[in-house]
């Protein structure tokens, strides 16, 4: 069996777990874990490292026993600046809202190392369960999600294997999908702009998802502009500025969100640029304030209200469910499907009334 399907135990690691793994004593491990006591160096590398291997995090609620849990659904994500995890956090709020359970946020800036230290601190006060972003993880944040011995959710991609649940699209198909409906409307010359795709996971799914159909349609990215840090309207204005006077001859812009997306639409219509006929644009995530634009930017709705609403449902309904909850074979895969909105900035033929999945 290898790392990446082992399920989680069926009970929470415990002191005495990281004392057999480390072969000391369950006093000497709490000593070490405090960081009190008169305990060797090489005795104390050897307790932390048995405790990251295993995942086991410390419990904070003084005096109480190792299996008990506090009302509160960790939930781990990488952004709240970008406009696409807000209305996920609404929707999970809401369907806590008539349970005893209660979100908390921890950020991680798309950092692993972040992860960890936002998932060891979140896991020492031992929540219900977790909800994460993504499926991409340290192999620490790994084993301190196994061993937690709680429901874990990871959401919004599906393009993996989970540790326990997982409730999201697969941004593969999603970029297939925009490739073929990009190609189908007939540009021939394309252009992407994005995050570094070493920072985001899910985007770089979509854009490989997206070149593997350019490729069966005879096309290929013609040109690409990445950027680092937050998205924003400048951002999108200043690549996109920066890959038309580069090549200039591109007759589409395919953005890996809709603000950067909405920052060319922008630059476009402030430069006399005919959108969509002489250059198309689309982005992802369907955000609904920029429906108020004079032209909606083509995008692709990835469900983000619909995942949080199930990721939450199913850490309710197992918490609900007690320890019978918490035993192997519970994971629950939800896998939506993600749609096309053509907007005004992507072309269609006049016989395509919808985009056909």
């Amino acid at each position: 069996m290898t790392d990446e399907t082992q399920t989680p135990p069926k009970r929470p690691l415990t002191l005495r777990d990281v004392s057999e793994a480390s072969g000391v004593s369950e006093m000497t491990v709490s000593r070490v874990l405090r960081n009190r006591g008169d305990v060797s160096d090489a005795t104390r590398e050897r307790v932390l490292e048995a405790a990251k291997e295993l995942g086991y995090v410390p419990n904070k609620i003084a005096g109480a026993l190792a299996s008990q849990r506090v009302n509160l659904v960790a939930v781990i994500i990488p952004s709240l600046g970008n406009m696409v995890f807000p209305r996920v956090m609404t929707n999970i709020s809401e369907a806590l809202d008539q349970t005893p359970l209660q979100p908390v946020v921890g950020v991680t800036n798309y950092l692993p190392e972040r992860e960890e230290k936002v998932l060891y601190e979140m896991l020492s006060w031992r929540p219900s369960g977790v909800i994460i972003a993504g499926l991409e993880h340290s192999d620490a944040s790994k084993a301190m999600l196994r061993g937690a011995g709680i429901p874990v959710v990871e959401i919004m991609d599906t393009d993996g294997t989970p540790i326990d649940s997982v409730v999201g699209i697969s941004h593969r198909r999603a970029g297939r999908m925009m490739a073929e409906a990009i190609a189908k409307a007939g540009y021939k010359r394309i252009g992407f702009l994005g995050t570094k795709l070493s920072l985001d996971h899910r985007a770089r799914k979509r854009f490989e998802g997206f070149t593997e159909a350019l490729a069966k349609a005879g096309l290929e990215i013609a040109d690409q502009e990445f950027y680092e840090g937050g998205s924003s309207l400048q951002k999108g204005r200043e690549m996109t500025e920066a890959i038309l006077k580069r090549t200039p001859d591109l007759d589409f812009l395919y953005y890996s969100n809709d603000i950067i997306g909405a920052g060319g639409l922008l630059y476009c219509s402030d430069h006399g640029i005919d959108v969509p006929n002489k250059v198309g644009l689309a982005g992802f995530n369907d955000i609904s304030m920029l429906k108020g634009f004079s032209k909606r930017l083509a995008t692709m709705d990835s469900g983000r209200g619909e995942i949080g609403t199930k990721a939450a449902e199913i850490i309710a309904a197992r918490v609900e469910a007690g320890d019978e909850g918490m035993t192997e074979g519970k994971g629950v895969r939800i896998e939506l499907t993600p749609t096309i909105d053509f907007g005004d900035t992507l072309r269609k033929r006049p016989s395509e009334a919808a985009y056909p999945e």
